[in-house]
């Protein structure tokens, strides 16, 4: 098995939600969902085999976004929306 460096199998990148602005935050949940897949497919050969099948279907991007957009919506709450 090609496996996942044990460093992408975080949970949360830097152990922490706290981000100093909005565009920290987005690039925080992105790095989320990206752990998050690692973690439920550690094999890279088995991830990127699959990578043309959703890479070109619509559908599939678009949950790839919902999911982020449910993290940054987890990381925003987390820092009270950058209250400034």
């Amino acid at each position: 098995m090609n496996r996942v460096p044990d460093s992408e199998l975080t949970l949360v990148p830097g152990g922490t939600l706290i981000t100093e602005t909005p565009e920290q935050g987005r690039a925080l949940a992105l790095a989320i969902a990206r752990h998050t897949i690692h973690n439920l497919q550690p094999d890279l050969d088995v991830l990127v085999a699959g990578r043309p099948r959703y890479a070109s279907d619509p559908q599939a991007l678009m949950r790839a976004g919902h999911v982020v957009a449910v993290e940054f919506a987890t990381i925003a709450a987390a820092n009270d929306y950058w209250r400034g």
